[in-house]
């Protein structure tokens, strides 16, 4: 993902160049917006901006006019940055197509590990292989490949362990699993997820070790050195 261009948007110069520092450090191209209009010009100059980090509360126009515009014309990977952390407001930036949304204050290295699971996630959709630890995940022909071996995985292990390759080093519980792989609000027991993980474990063989079980919250993909 290197170079790929990322638009960084928010009215506090500080900010901006505290998130553009992390951010040239893993790679990335950094263009700067201090407000919801300069933003829009920016976007739709530039043409090959990859994803956008866009603040909530800007002079001129605000974020949800900014990612309203977005949409109307690209469906580009949009993470939107608050202070607030209500309940109604991550509602609002869903329903507009929001990917991600993060309250202030933030981890800079926790933004930019959701930029790369982002990006990752996108450039799978689009119709690239994504290859992780000798893993090969073709979400196109829907088809895995170990060190160039296909194996034989169902639907849902199909769909997790794309999840887990899209979300390297994240933590992730076993709520936000269900959310995401299964698509239905956490109500029950774990055990649905755990037993898939246990399927999936057995059918990667030495990959399997990727997956860490995280005790009490969930679990973590982690390509380990060989």
């Amino acid at each position: 993902m290197d170079g790929l261009k990322i638009l960084v948007v928010d009215d506090e110069a500080r900010m901006r160049k505290l998130v553009k520092d992390f951010l040239v450090n893993k790679g990335f191209s950094v263009e700067e917006a201090g407000d919801g209009e300069e933003a829009i010009d920016k976007f739709f100059a530039q043409k090959d901006i990859a994803l956008v980090l866009l603040d909530v509360m800007m002079p001129k126009m605000d974020g949800w006019e900014v990612l309203k515009t977005i949409r109307k014309y690209s469906q580009v990977p949009v993470i939107m940055l608050t202070a607030r952390g209500e309940e109604r407001d991550e509602l609002q930036g869903f329903s507009l197509g929001v990917d991600e949304y993060i309250s202030k204050p933030f981890s800079p290295k926790i933004l930019v590990a959701r930029v790369e699971a982002i990006l990752r996630r996108s450039n799978a959709a689009s119709g690239g292989a994504l290859n992780v630890g000798g893993i090969s995940i073709d979400k196109t022909a829907h088809q895995v490949t170990i060190d160039g071996r296909e194996i034989e995985l169902s639907f849902k292990e199909f769909e997790l362990l794309s999840y887990f390759a899209e979300n390297q080093g994240i933590a992730l519980s076993r709520e936000k699993i269900l959310n995401n792989v299964w698509n239905y609000d956490y109500f029950g027991d774990a055990r649905t997820i755990d037993t898939h993980v246990k399927k999936l474990r057995s059918k990667l063989g030495e990959k399997g070790d990727y997956i860490k079980t995280i005790w009490g919250m969930g679990y973590k993909f982690e390509v380990t050195a060989e």
